[in-house]
């Protein structure tokens, strides 16, 4: 790339959320990618004087790779948009829309795509209705095996796959350590795909579907980013009429949710081949084993002209 096309980045990573290891893991490999690709780049731990910083800088774009709240939640998306300052990813509406998985599985109910039973426990209905009853409720209504997780997070923190009534009490409690609302949802038995979604201009589009296949069985943060903790296949080791199947259902969710320039959309196919939403997520890992970035190289890109030809994208607002 020429020095007069080349941009300037400000890559925002780290933060404060349970998940700022990964964030900064995910920053440095996207940093030295755009790198790669000629743009010149500052790597940005947020702080107190984060967005003053951002101002005097004056970049082109700025990428937050920040995951949890403090970039995935809008409010960040927000404050850039009001100061006229370009970035990566969806709008503070969308991003808030993808951020509550509860809120996501509606609208892609409403939408007429699959995703299984669930009911959403705050933590002070569970206190005030007396844990007893609602373990029994919850039990009745979702069935068991169940999914456990934090209505608002990532990273599969907090999640818990629930074989038995008797475990629901312990798996609430995890649930809500990382937040106060969880999700109790029917576990849906196949093979799990994640369908990263990528707009560098041309509309979005969904890369080949990456297949998670976990040594333990549960995809758990430790799965997701100590090597040789799952086995990732990509393309996914299914027919093309599922991928196709699955690639379409990813897209529509994209864009009911409003999503913008990249996302990856969790599915599961069950043994019939019908795709269930799992979640959303609109700012996607780009760590050594994340999903985001095998899948563009599954379809045959490099990272570095794939994250510059987003980030000029993003550039143009």
């Amino acid at each position: 790339m020429s020095s007069e096309n080349s941009l300037s980045v400000v890559v925002l990573a780290g933060g404060i959320s349970h998940e700022r290891d990964v964030s900064l893991r995910s920053g440095r490999r996207v940093a030295d990618e755009l790198v790669a690709a000629g743009h010149r780049v500052t790597l940005l731990d947020p702080g107190a004087g984060t967005l003053a910083t951002i101002l005097e800088a004056g970049p082109d774009v700025v990428w937050p790779a920040l995951h949890g709240a403090s970039g995935e939640d809008g409010a960040l998306q927000a404050l850039l948009g009001a100061r006229g300052i370009h970035y990566l990813g969806s709008g503070p509406h969308a991003a808030s829309l993808a951020w509550s998985k509860p809120t996501a599985k509606i609208l892609v109910d409403r939408a007429g795509i699959k995703t299984a039973p669930w009911i959403s426990m705050p933590r002070e209905t569970f206190r005030e209705l007396g844990a007893g009853g609602v373990i029994v409720e919850l039990a009745a209504a979702v069935g068991t095996p169940s999914v456990v997780k934090p209505a608002q997070g990532g990273s599969a923190q907090g999640v818990t796959i629930v074989a038995d009534e008797s475990d629901l009490p312990r798996a609430l409690v995890d649930a809500y350590t990382y937040s106060d609302v969880a999700l109790v949802e029917q576990k849906i038995e196949g093979t799990e795909l994640a369908i990263s979604i990528i707009d560098t201009g041309d509309g979005p589009e969904a890369l080949p579907a990456v297949e998670i296949e976990p040594v333990s069985g549960v995809y758990s943060f430790e799965a997701r980013y100590n090597a040789g903790e799952t086995t990732f296949y990509a393309p996914a080791r299914v027919s093309d009429e599922v991928a196709a199947r699955a690639s379409e259902v990813a897209l529509q969710v994209h864009q009911v949710l409003g999503l913008r320039h990249v996302s990856r959309i969790d599915v599961i196919v069950d043994a019939a081949g019908e795709v269930w939403f799992l979640e959303a997520n609109m700012i996607p890992g780009t760590t050594e084993t994340s999903l985001f970035p095998q899948a563009i190289e599954a379809a045959g890109r490099s990272l570095a002209d794939t994250y510059g030809a987003l980030a000029e994208f993003a550039a143009r607002g």
